[in-house]
C-alpha cells in the first residue's frame, strides 16, 4: 500500500514549506561560494537524515555538489535519478526579508527555479524514512550548484549518473499552470571576435580597418539563421569595440545565444556560424562556443514517463498538463543521452529571476504526492 496515499494534506504542505524556507533563507547566488558550500551542506544534513547515503564533490571555486544514494525496496532494478541545482540568480539582499508567506503565496530567492522542488522531493523522502518504507527504485538525488552558469563543472557528474538509469525527474519549475515541460529548446551561446587596423579617424581613416562594421556584418548574417517556423531563434545580447570615436577601431565581439528545438537545427546553425567568413579585406573572425545543452524532444520515452506522471496525478484528483519551453535546463542532457526524462515537475508558480518569483503553498503537499507515488510505482 502506498505510503503516501493516506498522507494528511496538511502535514505534506508543512513538511515541505518548512524545508522551502530553510533553503530560501540560505541564500545560494551562483557568484557566492561560501553560501553555495552551506546549503549544500544543509541539503546533505538532510538528505543523510532521509536515509541516503550522501557524497559531497568540491568545486574548487565555486562550490559543492550533492549526490544521496537510496537503495530502495527492489535493489536490482535500474535507477531512478531526481536531478535539481542549488544555486539561484538573485544577489545577496535582494529579497527583504528573505523568503515570506503573502497570502496562498510563498515569495523569495529561487523559492520557485528551484527550491521549491527540491524541499518537495525532500518532503516526499522523509515520508519515506518515517513510514519506514522506501522508493521502488534505487533512487539517486543530484543537486548542483552552477546550473544557472551553464553547468560546466557538473554536466560529466549529471551525465554519469544518469547513465543505465529508468528514468530521471527534474523538479524544475513547470509551465504557467502548473504543467510539465515534454519539450525543452536547447542552447547555445557563441562569440564572434573581429580583428581590424587601427588608424586615425580623421587623418588617415583609409588605412585602418573597422572591426565594428565587420561586426555589424557578421551580426546581421548570424541573426538571418533564425528560422521561428521551427523553433530556431537567435540573439545577439552583447556587443563592443574600439577604443575612442577618433581612432579606427581594430577589434570588436559580440555574444550569440541559439535556441533550438531540435538536434538538426542545432547542426545546421552551427555549421552556418563556424563557417562565417568576414566581408572586409583586412579583417579576420573568429568563433568559439557551441552547443551548451541539447534540446529535449517529445520522443516516445519521454511522452510514456509524462503519462505515467499524469495517470497518478489524475489518481489524486488533478490534471498534470504538457507543455514546451525555450529554457534549457540540466534535464536538456540526460535527454540528450536518450534517458527517459520528465522535466519542469516543480510547485506552480511564477517570476522565475525575478522579484515576483513566488509558489503557490496550496501546490506544494500535491507534488510532494506526486514525487512519492513517482518514486513507489516507476
Amino acid at each position: 500500500m502506498s505510503v503516501f496515499a493516506s498522507a494528511d494534506e496538511a502535514e505534506l504542505r508543512e513538511g515541505a514549506l518548512g524545508r522551502l524556507r530553510r533553503l530560501v533563507e540560505l541564500e545560494s547566488p551562483s557568484s557566492d561560494e561560501a553560501r553555495l558550500r552551506a546549503v549544500a551542506g544543509w541539503l546533505a544534513a538532510e538528505l543523510t537524515a532521509a536515509g541516503g547515503e550522501v557524497d559531497t564533490v568540491d568545486v574548487e571555486g565555486i562550490g559543492e555538489h550533492v549526490i544521496a544514494r537510496f537503495r530502495g525496496s527492489e535493489p536490482s532494478l535500474e535507477p531512478l535519478v531526481v536531478l535539481g541545482h542549488i544555486d539561484t540568480v538573485h544577489p545577496v539582499g535582494t529579497f527583504d526579508p528573505v523568503f515570506r508567506l503573502d497570502g496562498g503565496l510563498a515569495r523569495g530567492p529561487g523559492v520557485f527555479d528551484m527550491k521549491g522542488g527540491l524541499a518537495c522531493v525532500l518532503a516526499a523522502l522523509a515520508r519515506f524514512r518515517d513510514e519506514g518504507s522506501a522508493p521502488r527504485r534505487p533512487t539517486v538525488l543530484v543537486a548542483t550548484c552552477d546550473e544557472e552558469t551553464g553547468s560546466e563543472t557538473s554536466r560529466s557528474l549529471i551525465e554519469d549518473a544518469a547513465r543505465g538509469a529508468h528514468a530521471v525527474l527534474v523538479p524544475e519549475p513547470p509551465l504557467p499552470g502548473g504543467a510539465a515541460k515534454t519539450r525543452r529548446k536547447g542552447v547555445g551561446w557563441y562569440r564572434l571576435e573581429v580583428t581590424g587596423r587601427a588608424a586615425h579617424a580623421g587623418v588617415d581613416p583609409e588605412n585602418g580597418v573597422n572591426a565594428l562594421v565587420e561586426l555589424a556584418h557578421q551580426v546581421l548574417a548570424v541573426t538571418a539563421l533564425a528560422d521561428p517556423a521551427l523553433g530556431t531563434t537567435i540573439s545577439v545580447g552583447e556587443a563592443a569595440g574600439g577604443t575612442a570615436s577618433n581612432v579606427v577601431p581594430a577589434s570588436a565581439w559580440a555574444s550569440v545565444d541559439v535556441r533550438f528545438a531540435t538536434g538538426t537545427e542545432a547542426e545546421r546553425v552551427d555549421r552556418a556560424i563556424r563557417g562565417l567568413g568576414p566581408r572586409l579585406e583586412g579583417a579576420s573572425l573568429s568563433v568559439s562556443g557551441g552547443q551548451n545543452r541539447p534540446p529535449v524532444e517529445r520522443t516516445e520515452a519521454n511522452v510514456a514517463l509524462y503519462r505515467a506522471a499524469r495517470g497518478l496525478a489524475a489518481e489524486a484528483g488533478w490534471e498534470l498538463g504538457e507543455g514546451s519551453t525555450g529554457g534549457g535546463s540540466d534535464g536538456s542532457f540526460t535527454a540528450g543521452m536518450g534517458v527517459p526524462t520528465l522535466d519542469g515537475i516543480g510547485p506552480a508558480g511564477s517570476g522565475p529571476h525575478s522579484v515576483d518569483e513566488h509558489v503557490l503553498v496550496e501546490d506544494l503537499p500535491r507534488r510532494v504526492r506526486l514525487y512519492g507515488r513517482l518514486l513507489e510505482t516507476l
